[in-house]
């Protein structure tokens, strides 16, 4: 481990947010969920064909699936769910914010129902992505930053000193 997760592992305290699972997270929800959402709306609002946003739609929600479990793998404060809902939920409130940000600066329809109804979809892959978090932990599998290390062992995984045995 570095200083820096060293510093991120005494921050995290039991029954506490963990800051920077849900910045992991969160980030990975900004690079799967919102191209599949900007894609959905765009076939939503130029074609006829309803079956491609229906499926560009459902690999947003995969995203927010994948952000969340991300979140809900890699805190270390013992609440995943917690984690995994955060994470879907306030990735979503913020790009949509912008979203609609954009859509009232140029003057473009903004469908606030559907904003606001697909809160539900998203809450719902915050908490599989959640409970899938969830289950990675309790199998035993952990995230390479959470790994412990034998004694004595280097960062580098050699004896400590450097050499290759």
């Amino acid at each position: 481990m570095n200083a820096m997760s060293d510093m991120n592992d005494m921050n995290a305290q039991p029954g506490k947010l963990d800051v920077q699972a849900v910045r992991s997270g969160a980030s990975v929800c900004l690079v799967f969920a919102v191209p599949f959402s900007l894609a959905a709306r765009w076939a939503a609002d130029s074609r006829d064909d309803s079956g491609l946003a229906i499926l560009l739609t459902l690999g947003a929600l995969g995203g927010f699936v994948l952000g969340a479990g991300v979140a809900a793998w890699t805190q270390r404060t013992g609440l995943p769910l917690y984690h995994g809902l955060i994470t879907a939920s306030g990735t979503y409130l913020v790009a949509q914010a912008v979203f609609i940000a954009v859509r009232l600066i140029t003057g473009r329809e903004v469908r606030w129902y559907a904003a606001l109804f697909n809160v539900t979809p998203v809450l719902f892959a915050g908490v599989i992505g959640g409970v899938l978090g969830s289950l990675l932990l309790k199998r035993g599998i952990r995230p390479s930053t959470q790994m412990s290390r034998r004694p004595g062992e280097g960062s580098d995984g050699t004896e400590g000193r450097g050499d290759l045995r």
